[in-house]
């Protein structure tokens, strides 16, 4: 795959991914790709299936349509992925119409997230990157045994000042200091952080051109009780220990993979303070998988900056498959934007114990981008090949690198 710019049939398949996913498949509209794409799918079955929170103990008579919903897709009959549904008209904030819809006023969240995730070349930058981070470090709080309330997706990154306090959420302060502008400016229509929080990781993943559209739930309860240290994943931890952190979150080792892919628009800071805004894979600021590919590649380009845990779960056995699976180019992509949804709806709900209660917005998200061609293409391969250092800053902020 080019560095600089997605192939003809990268930018076909992913332009057609609505259509493709909801009727006759990616094998009928690409003929010789069945068998590629069965290993993928079989590979698709080591994901996550455990139930979370209340829908653990509820029955299924006592199931709302959310619930329902979530459980489906917690267990894999149902998408985590929705590329299509909108909200055709949005009326205004403060009128009788909005407050009586949910949703409504998440449009208007979701809209200014959005204008603030994308630059001048289309990729998206920095608050993207960062709201993706900010959702996993909130979320990733939780594991079995906690009691409700005991970390998890609650906001407590904002409210207890987790953002500030931990050296585990270096580099958030910025995303943290405009969700909270963001809630300031909402909480009067009943915006809450824990919400605002995943909106945002799910905002700046679409945000990112092929990034996929994760279904949006709202209705998470705020807590500003500090949230359990020690359960983040660290970047230089070995195999077994984020294999097992995660399956203590009820993410298997392939949930984790997918997860993980979110480094393909990833510009480290602080891993490798000498290199900082150096990227982990290529393309930085788009949401392609070549994250994959190179990680598992030796002669990758210089520029990029690999985790020693990416590296480590790279060359495993348990999960080397998924890396290389996924790290296929046109298949590969679309069988992770699938993963990776399902597995971020997972997440965004860790800790969550009223699930059932909760509302589905998705329909307020940004259209999904199928297509990306890289007006900078020159530049970003000069880059990646360990030049034009300038380039660091134009691409945090998702604008075109400038001429010298």
């Amino acid at each position: 795959m080019a560095n600089g710019i997605l192939p003809f049939t990268m930018r076909l398949a992913t332009g057609l991914c609505t259509a493709v996913l909801a009727t006759a498949g990616l094998t009928t509209a690409f003929p010789g790709m069945d068998k590629t794409m069965s290993e993928l799918q079989k590979r698709q079955g080591d994901l996550s299936k455990s139930l979370l929170g209340d829908l653990e103990t509820l029955p299924d008579k006592d199931l709302t349509a959310t619930g329902k919903a979530v459980r489906d897709i917690l267990t894999g009959k149902a998408e985590g992925l929705d590329l299509s549904s909108q909200v055709k008209r949005v009326p205004p904030k403060t009128s009788s119409e909005c407050a009586k819809d949910k949703c409504c006023i998440w449009k208007y969240v979701a809209d200014e997230m959005r204008d603030a995730m994308v630059g001048t070349a289309g990729r998206c930058n920095n608050f993207a990157r960062a709201a993706v981070r900010l959702g996993f470090h909130d979320a990733g709080t939780w594991a079995r045994g906690n009691v409700p309330s005991g970390g998890g997706a609650d906001g407590s990154i904002i409210l207890a000042g987790e953002c500030e306090s931990r050296r585990s959420n270096d580099g958030l302060h910025e995303i943290c200091d405009l969700v909270r502008t963001w809630h300031a400016k909402y909480k009067e229509y009943g915006v809450g952080v824990a919400d605002l929080v995943q909106l945002s990781a799910v905002v700046g993943t679409v945000a990112c051109p092929l990034g996929p559209r994760v279904r949006f739930f709202v209705g998470r309860r705020d807590s500003s009780e500090p949230a359990p240290e020690g359960l983040l994943p660290s970047p230089k931890a070995d195999a077994d220990k984020l294999i097992g952190l995660f399956a203590n979150k009820t993410i298997s080792a392939a949930g984790l993979v997918a997860l993980l892919g979110s480094h393909t628009v990833s510009q480290q800071r602080f891993y490798d303070k000498g290199r900082a805004l150096d990227p982990q894979d290529s393309t930085p600021g788009v949401w392609d998988n070549l994250y994959f590919k190179e990680t598992l590649s030796s002669k990758a380009p210089p520029r990029l900056v690999k985790f020693a845990s990416d590296v480590n779960l790279a060359n495993d056995a348990r999960t080397r498959p998924m890396f290389e699976a996924y790290g296929n180019s046109l298949k590969g992509q679309i069988t992770w934007s699938q993963a990776y949804a399902r597995e971020y709806v997972r997440l965004s709900l860790l800790g969550v114990y009223n699930i059932n209660d909760m509302t589905e917005c998705t329909r307020v998200l940004p259209n999904f981008m199928g297509s990306f061609d890289s007006v900078d293409k020159a530049k970003l391969d000069e880059f990646a090949a360990g030049e034009l250092d300038s380039a660091r800053v134009a691409l945090m902020n998702g604008d075109v690198i400038p001429d010298l």
